[in-house]
């Protein structure tokens, strides 16, 4: 199974607006191409099991916070 590759260049250029305008677009743009995100699952390397628990649990905790969610609505006056 081959990995996934990301490429990207992000270019910023920083003009008279100041340097903080500038890296506030930067940051941006790291999110959007989910460069942090791609980071920090490269970080430490998982095995599949434990994956596969964290993400049976993230849907668990989904679905009781929208049960809750849904519980509330109805209980309002």
């Amino acid at each position: 199974m081959k990995g996934v590759i990301l490429v990207s260049n992000i270019r910023v250029t920083v003009d008279e607006r100041g340097v903080d305008r500038s890296l506030r677009r930067f940051k941006r743009l790291c999110d959007s191409y989910g460069i942090v995100r791609e980071y920090k699952t490269r970080q430490e390397y998982k095995k599949p099991s434990v994956k596969a628990k964290e993400k049976q649990e993230a849907a668990e905790k989904r679905r009781r916070k929208a049960q809750f969610k849904s519980y509330r609505s109805r209980t309002k006056i």
